[in-house]
């Protein structure tokens, strides 16, 4: 395999792209505050005239995504677009027309910004779904053997499930533990069928491409802390990538990640140790 070009921070970037597709989690933020030169490198990217879409495998939509980013500390007006997996579910929802359905939403703290504006009815049990819609894991709270006797009625009967939030590890406070990525594999291995939104599949590509103008794929990079979504979803939709080694990769050494690269058959054009300029 062909190795990654180091960088020595995102202004090398700037030199080669013009629109970056950057991801948040990992990147931009640890979900407590954001990491050191982030906030600067994200606005002096945009004032620089790039287009910047944040790209985010969140399952709650992208109005409450910016809302938090400024809360950390992020300025209005610092990035072009804000994209993320709950918005693209959102619409495609809205657009299929869900009257009268009931939905089990598995989220974060009582959340339903994912759902809300839509004419479903949420219900809190897999043996009265119509629809399992998964944004988000609350792992730091509940194990899976939780979610296998919240979920495994639904799934045995078929139900079809959305999840939203493709990332099978999150940051916790206490460290990295599954996501809803791996509620979502859970909800198949018990028999149920999962459609999968976000990163790294290709209909979030195509929304975050049609937002920054439907530009030139070989000025577009995109910029994440994940291998098999950010790394490997970019790729496959013919961009160009850039590893950045904060995130779920803050602990790790260059022979792990050959092993990530190996396991999910690509290597990123780019490697950062961190966004900042």
């Amino acid at each position: 395999m062909t190795a990654p070009i180091a960088l020595s921070g995102t202004g090398a970037l700037a030199d080669r792209f013009d629109v970056f597709f950057i991801d948040q989690f990992g990147v931009l933020h640890d979900g407590t505050a954001p990491y050191p030169g982030a906030v600067e490198a994200l606005a002096r990217l945009t004032a620089s005239g790039k287009t910047t879409v944040l790209l985010s495998n969140s399952g709650k939509r992208s109005a409450p995504n910016e809302a938090r980013l400024v809360k950390l500390g992020f300025k209005p007006g610092s990035w072009s677009h804000f994209l993320s997996s709950g918005e693209v579910a959102w619409r495609q929802l809205a657009d299929a027309g869900q009257s009268g359905r009931r939905c089990l939403l598995v989220a974060r703290d009582g959340d339903t910004s994912a759902v809300d504006g839509l004419p479903l009815q949420l219900v809190d049990d897999g043996a009265q779904a119509d629809v399992v819609l998964l944004s988000a894991s609350e792992s730091d709270r509940y194990d899976l053997a939780h979610y296998e006797k919240l979920l495994g009625p639904a799934a045995r009967r078929g139900v079809p499930c959305l999840c939203t939030n493709p990332d099978k590890i999150m940051l916790t406070p206490a460290g990295p533990s599954f996501g809803a990525g791996r509620i979502a594999e859970l909800y198949a291995e018990l028999g149920g069928p999962v459609t999968w939104i976000g990163k790294p599949f290709p209909e979030i590509y195509t929304a975050a491409l049609a937002l920054a103008g439907n530009p030139d794929p070989a000025r577009v990079v995109c910029v994440g802390d994940s291998v098999e979504h950010d790394i490997a979803g970019g790729a496959e939709a013919g961009l160009a990538t850039a590893l950045v080694e904060t995130g779920i990769l803050a602990t790790s050494h260059e022979n792990e990640r050959r092993r990530l690269y190996k396991r999910y058959g690509v290597v990123p054009g780019f490697t950062l140790p961190g966004f900042y300029w």
